[in-house]
């Protein structure tokens, strides 16, 4: 009986020894979990400030290309805009490269961090000095709310277009468009690692934009307080506000019962 109790525990012990030096296993084994966030961050906007020095964009293909005789890189062009945030304790800059502001008739202004905007879209990855991949994400006329800080302080920086939809598909022109670059940190950084998500963790990611519409003030949980206003700490961004005791996962824009 001893003798195959013991053979039992070895079986078991094998098994977790197995499970426990998979790689593979995401359930078990966390691949990002020797990630140094302070110094991706540094060799993040490298690639970023290289990339936008080494690049031009070619207004008449609509498209990013590499400089080959003297054209302007997207760096020196005057038309990127920079914010430093604040993330985890690192910090980061995201640079944002305004083709067209936007016009919109009316003037609904520039959205907000929390704003929801209607938008064309699509990201690839920024990798060895270059975007010429396929989107790992595209869509068109879609509502974007709650996104990840890279796509939420981009935005700011664009108006949305004139709404000239007549009895056919709904159609805007005068659109603000432009490009986001997105350092890792503020897109999907592996801190935030879910096995059970597919997420392009760790990367540097550039959204294509085009901003099509928005809603001013938006009220996330219909308390009657705009979504902007919701900012407790005073910081500008009310995704880390927690005032709610009996809830406190739960940002106070998205709390009905805190305004």
């Amino acid at each position: 009986m001893n003798k195959i109790k013991n053979i039992f525990l070895l079986l078991i012990l094998a098994v977790l020894v197995m499970f426990s030096c998979d790689d593979d296993n995401n359930a078990l084994v966390n691949p990002y979990a020797d990630v140094n966030y302070a110094e991706l961050a540094i060799t993040d906007n490298d690639s970023i400030v290289k990339f936008l020095q080494d690049h031009y964009y070619n207004a008449a293909l609509d498209s990013i290309k590499l400089i080959e005789s003297n054209e302007i890189s997207i760096f020196d062009s005057g038309k990127i805009v920079t914010k430093d945030i604040v993330r985890n304790e690192i910090d980061y800059t995201l640079y944002t490269f305004v083709i067209n502001e936007g016009n919109p008739d009316p003037d609904k202004g520039f959205p907000s961090v929390i704003d929801s905007v209607f938008t064309n879209y699509e990201g690839v990855i920024l990798a060895n000095n270059s975007i010429d991949i396929s989107p790992f994400d595209k869509k068109e006329q879609t509502w974007l709310t709650n996104t990840i800080p890279g796509w939420a302080n981009g935005f700011p920086n664009f108006k949305s277009g004139k709404n000239i939809t007549n009895n056919g598909p709904i159609t805007y022109q005068d659109t603000g468009k432009g490009y986001i670059f997105i350092p890792s940190g503020l897109a999907y950084p592996s801190l935030n690692y879910q096995p059970s998500l597919s997420r392009p963790y760790d990367e540097i990611l550039v959204f294509k934009i085009e901003l099509l519409d928005l809603v001013v003030d938006t009220d996330h949980d219909n308390d009657g307080v705009p979504s902007i206003q919701e900012d407790a700490n005073g910081d500008g961004d009310p995704t880390n506000d927690f005032s709610d005791n009996s809830r406190p996962n739960l940002p106070d824009y998205l709390n009905p019962e805190i305004n």
